[in-house]
């Protein structure tokens, strides 16, 4: 019996001297560097929010956000995140509501000037409505774009593609590789 124990603790030794030397340096300086790129962040969490966007005094765009959270990361630049979707309308002159972008969650990059919409995101202008999981808004180029979705138009057909841009009131609209189907009236035979 003391044998088979004084083997064990052999063992154990032998095993313990293996793990000891198997870690070299090399692996205490990953771990340095690794933790020496963790981020930390920071968040202000604001609930029920309603954002007016104004030019020369005049409301042009209202949005709304369950809620919105204020994220400033201890290394790049701070943004604005609404994990529970956003709602925004546009208004004409006369504070009619002339457009809508709505989606499921949304980020604002403060130093890029550029908002993501993702997750069921519609569009509703006065001459169509776009569908997508993705839409991006630039700021600095007053465009909207999306790698791919759907337009409906007010007549109710619909068309599919890649590459969508539309400037920012929606008024007209670029899509690559369009696909659908379309009605034509009239004969056909002339």
């Amino acid at each position: 019996m003391k044998t088979s124990i004084a083997k064990l603790i052999c063992l154990l030794a032998f095993a313990q001297l293996f793990l000891l030397t198997s870690c070299g340096d090399d692996d205490l300086k990953n771990a340095a560097t690794i933790s020496a790129k963790q981020i930390t962040l920071s968040k202000d969490r604001s609930y029920g929010v309603d954002i007016i966007y104004s030019d020369s005094a005049k409301v042009k765009a209202k949005g709304y956000a369950p809620i919105l959270d204020k994220v400033t990361p201890s290394v790049g630049a701070i943004y604005n995140e609404m994990p529970k979707g956003v709602k925004i309308e546009f208004f004409d002159d006369f504070m009619k509501i002339k457009g809508t972008i709505t989606s499921d969650y949304a980020i604002n990059k403060l130093g890029e000037k550029v908002t993501i919409f993702r997750k069921h995101v519609v569009v509703v202008s006065d001459n169509m409505t776009f569908t997508t999981e993705e839409l991006i808004w630039d700021e600095n180029k007053k465009l909207y774009t999306s790698p791919y979705g759907t337009v409906t138009g007010k007549d109710g057909q619909k068309m599919t593609g890649t590459k969508f841009t539309a400037p920012q009131d929606f008024s007209t609209y670029e899509i690559i590789q369009g696909s659908g189907q379309t009605t034509i009236e009239g004969d056909l035979t002339q």
